[in-house]
């Protein structure tokens, strides 16, 4: 799971797997496979290297295995 901050301020965390496409309106629009959507104020650019980040923690775990 990876943390974003809501319009609000608040934390989410969310399966960065499960995301189907990211859009800029200005605000950062992330679209799930099962259509919901949720508006946070994460650059894009944030938001891809905390997705990069945890699926390189999770390679590295399979391979200790």
């Amino acid at each position: 799971m990876i943390s974003v901050t809501r319009l609000d301020g608040n934390i989410y965390w969310i399966n960065p797997h499960m995301i189907e496409s990211m859009e800029k309106t200005p605000d950062l629009t992330i679209t799930f496979l099962s259509g919901k959507k949720v508006v946070v104020k994460d650059s894009p650019e944030e938001l891809i290297q905390r997705i990069v980040s945890y699926r390189r923690r999770l390679e590295i775990s399979s391979q200790e295995l």
